[in-house]
């Protein structure tokens, strides 16, 4: 479609480094105003934690709901996308899973979390991210890049089965999965306030599939079918950033940029931009051990909570369907492991 659009300056990579940017923005004020965060509905008493699921929950019928639609009405189509490959990684999707769910707890936020936090004038955030980035790349295209190839190597054939829409009644498993995080949504006591600004949130995931699917595609020059995302983002970022004249930017570029500049631009609003430190070497070492973890696990697992999960899920992709729960059970499991450590001492 792209070509139809009469742009004669901008190729599809560069507006989809704009359209990363715009969405960016919008999910950093949205996130920074509603805290949304999956981690805060893991992590405590389940009382605590009930709304701040409900809040998740809300995104992903959204996302699952409006990436559904997309591919009924053909805009886009997931059949040769990495989350629906007929040979299924599920060591390292559980494996991975599990490590960013543990890593998550310990650094206090998920890496989307965190980006957000980092706009509101986190240090601590910042540098979690900044360490999330190198061992990340490194476990995508560095030294640790063997683990992924062994892990990832170990597979199972799905039989052509590889998301909950190939199963007999095809695209009804996927509605009634967004049906029931609604439902879960809507009776959490959420507020309306936060439950709104997650349907916005949860909205962006097919806006990124159908514009960088649909809107941006030119055969001459494709751009990757892609939405929101944190890994691979986050990495890309922090090495353009370093070598903008040999690493080009790209859509997960603008829309880690965008998540700073929205969240910054809703703090500030608010009252609410703080500049914060590390407290000292204990806590410094849980956060950098925690970003290791969930730098090594997105990659493995195929992205973070909201790579794999919001996005991911939003395919009905079993891969990504494991992987979240590999998160949400690993991060409970942590939580619960701390709480009783901090009741004990």
């Amino acid at each position: 479609m792209f070509e139809t659009l009469g742009f004669e300056r901008v190729t599809p990579l560069q507006a989809s480094v704009v359209l990363g940017l715009v969405l960016g923005v919008v999910y950093g004020m949205l996130a920074q105003r509603s805290g949304f965060c999956l981690r805060r509905s893991l992590v405590g008493d389940w009382s605590e934690c009930l709304p701040a699921l409900g809040v998740w929950a809300m995104a992903l019928a959204l996302a699952i709901a409006g990436t559904q639609g997309a591919v009924a009405a053909g805009w886009i189509s997931f059949d040769a996308h990495r989350f629906l490959a007929p040979d299924l990684p599920v060591v390292s999707v559980l494996v991975g899973g599990a490590l960013f769910g543990a890593g998550m707890v310990l650094s206090g936020g998920c890496v989307s979390r965190l980006t957000v936090l980092a706009g509101g004038g986190s240090l601590r955030a910042f540098l979690v991210l900044v360490v999330f980035a190198i061992v990340a790349h490194a476990a995508m295209k560095g030294v640790l890049a063997p683990v992924r190839s062994t892990l990832g190597g170990m597979t199972v054939d799905t039989g052509g089965v590889a998301a909950l829409t190939a199963l007999p009644g095809g695209a009804v498993w996927a509605w009634c999965l967004a049906l029931a995080a609604a439902v879960l949504a809507l009776r959490s006591g959420a507020s309306r306030r936060h439950l709104a600004m997650a349907a916005v949130i949860g909205l962006l995931v097919p806006l990124a599939w159908v514009g960088t699917g649909f809107v941006l595609q030119d055969d001459f020059d494709p751009v990757p079918l892609q939405s929101l995302g944190f890994t691979g983002p986050t990495a890309d970022t922090l090495f353009w950033t370093i070598a903008a004249t040999a690493v080009p930017a790209g859509f997960g570029t603008g829309l880690a940029a965008g998540v700073v500049a929205g969240s910054a631009a809703a703090a500030v609003s608010a009252g609410e931009f703080r500049w914060i430190s590390l407290e000292g070497p204990r806590q410094t070492g849980r956060y950098l051990a925690g970003a290791a973890l969930m730098g090594v696990g997105g990659v493995l697992a195929g992205g973070c909570t909201v790579g794999a999960g919001l996005s991911g899920v939003s395919t009905a992709s079993l891969a990504a369907i494991l992987a979240l729960t590999a998160m949400v059970v690993s991060a409970r499991i942590t939580g619960e492991v701390f709480r009783r450590g901090a009741g004990e001492s």
